[in-house]
């Protein structure tokens, strides 16, 4: 067994909006890098760590973390519609050790995934079913949020689970982050149209999606041109977060409080769980190495936009 790593901030707005044209080439450059480093790989497994953007999961019940045995894609902001690849069996499995190891786990036989998960897949692979993938929902949008050292463990049992498949070439990917604050309607302070998308919104229509894609997309540009009042991007945060991830040591994550994350990063920041339960697993497996990081802050994409490669030593 070997492991790899990609972690990458997603967007909603990457065929929408373009940055000037020099941060565009930026971020194709992060993005072929990561290409190249998986295709030198050549991973046979793929274990997803993503979000959802209540496409997929919702307040009706919304759990913690969630490991997929079957997934589709909801085809969300031009994502592709349709299954993931998911081995099944091995999914299964992953769950029976995490739940052995003292880890409370969902499970899904029929998980819907959104851009959160999809994007990543196609970027490095051009399709989201071309290699074996276990899609695992990490929440980052919905309250309450359990402990980041929760999210350590469960990718660090993860991590363990992974040291024991035998020939496989494991890439790990997180998606999500980095600080953001996209306008995501919180339940405290939603209308009630808002509640009733945010605890059942699965299946919309084609108008209500494209509706609901247009605010973001609009918000997007009024946030570009600074006339957003949206929570703006903190570099100082990113950084830091990647430093930390980059050292091996992840034990500063477990200090990280969700109040201080969304009042520092935006509420979207949670999603950097992602990032933090892949990097955990990969430092299960043993020592790593970080091959490649890429980092801006980008407005047009409501994000501060990463991309890092690494593998175990």
């Amino acid at each position: 067994m070997t492991l790899a790593l990609v972690t990458m901030s997603h967007t909603p707005l990457l065929e929408f909006i373009d940055p000037a044209p020099e941060v565009k080439a930026e971020v194709d450059a992060a993005f072929e890098t990561a290409r190249d480093f998986v295709k030198a790989f050549d991973p046979t497994l793929v274990v997803s760590f993503a979000p959802d953007h209540y496409n997929g999961f919702f307040y009706d019940l919304m759990p913690p973390f969630c490991i997929g045995y079957k997934a589709l894609g909801v085809g969300d902001y031009n994502t592709t519609e349709g299954p993931l690849n998911v081995p099944t069996q091995i999914s299964e499995e992953l769950a029976d050790w995490v739940a052995e190891h003292d880890l409370d786990i969902a499970i899904s036989r029929r998980m819907e995934v959104d851009h959160g998960a999809t994007q990543p897949l196609e970027i490095l692979f051009g399709r989201i079913d071309t290699v074996p993938t276990i899609p695992i929902f990490v929440n980052g949008v919905a309250k309450p949020f359990v402990k980041m050292s929760r999210v350590r463990k469960l990718g660090e049992a993860i991590g363990f689970f992974l040291a024991g498949l035998e020939d496989e070439r494991v890439l790990l990917l997180g998606s999500g982050g980095l600080s953001h604050d996209p306008p995501v309607p919180q339940w405290a302070t939603a209308t009630e149209p808002q509640r009733a998308l945010l605890l059942n919104g699965r299946h919309p229509t084609v108008a209500a999606r494209d509706a609901r894609q247009r605010r973001v997309i609009d918000a997007a540009r009024d946030f570009a041109a600074g006339t957003a009042t949206i929570q703006d991007i903190n570099p100082e945060w990113d950084r830091a977060l990647i430093a930390t991830l980059a050292s091996g040591d992840l034990a500063p994550v477990d200090t990280m409080v969700p109040e201080r994350m969304a009042q520092d990063a935006g509420n979207s920041a949670h999603e950097v769980r992602t990032w933090v339960a892949a990097f955990a697993a990969l430092g299960a497996a043993g020592r790593y190495q970080v091959e490649s990081t890429y980092y801006r802050p980008i407005r047009e994409y409501i994000a501060g936009f990463g991309v890092m490669t690494a593998h175990g030593r």
